[in-house]
Protein backbone atom coordinates (compact mmCIF):
# COMPACT_ATOMS: atom_id res chain seq x y z
CA UNK A 1 0.00 0.00 0.00
CA UNK A 2 1.40 3.36 -1.02
CA UNK A 3 1.00 6.15 1.56
CA UNK A 4 -1.04 9.12 0.41
CA UNK A 5 -0.01 12.75 0.97
CA UNK A 6 -2.77 12.96 3.58
CA UNK A 7 -0.95 10.32 5.62
CA UNK A 8 2.12 12.54 5.93
CA UNK A 9 0.09 15.66 6.75
CA UNK A 10 -1.43 13.88 9.76
CA UNK A 11 1.91 13.00 11.38
CA UNK A 12 2.48 15.08 14.49
CA UNK A 13 5.59 17.29 14.50
CA UNK A 14 8.64 15.96 16.32
CA UNK A 15 9.16 17.50 19.76
CA UNK A 16 12.46 18.37 21.47
CA UNK A 17 13.21 15.82 24.18
CA UNK A 18 14.56 18.58 26.48
CA UNK A 19 12.16 21.53 26.19
CA UNK A 20 9.23 20.12 24.19
CA UNK A 21 9.19 22.67 21.37
CA UNK A 22 8.42 21.49 17.84
CA UNK A 23 11.44 20.64 15.71
CA UNK A 24 11.53 21.57 12.02
CA UNK A 25 12.75 18.29 10.57
CA UNK A 26 15.20 17.96 7.72
CA UNK A 27 15.47 15.02 5.37
CA UNK A 28 16.92 12.01 7.20
CA UNK A 29 17.41 13.92 10.45
CA UNK A 30 17.71 11.80 13.57
CA UNK A 31 18.06 14.65 16.05
CA UNK A 32 15.77 14.66 19.08
CA UNK A 33 16.72 18.11 20.37
CA UNK A 34 16.03 21.59 18.98
CA UNK A 35 18.86 23.91 17.91
CA UNK A 36 18.57 25.93 21.14
CA UNK A 37 19.00 22.89 23.39
CA UNK A 38 21.79 21.49 21.21
CA UNK A 39 23.70 24.78 21.56
CA UNK A 40 23.64 24.40 25.37
CA UNK A 41 25.50 21.08 25.30
CA UNK A 42 29.17 21.25 26.31
CA UNK A 43 31.05 19.48 23.52
CA UNK A 44 34.44 19.42 25.32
Amino acid sequence: MTPTPETFRNIEPKKCTDCGTSIVEMHESYLNQCDKCLSLIDHN
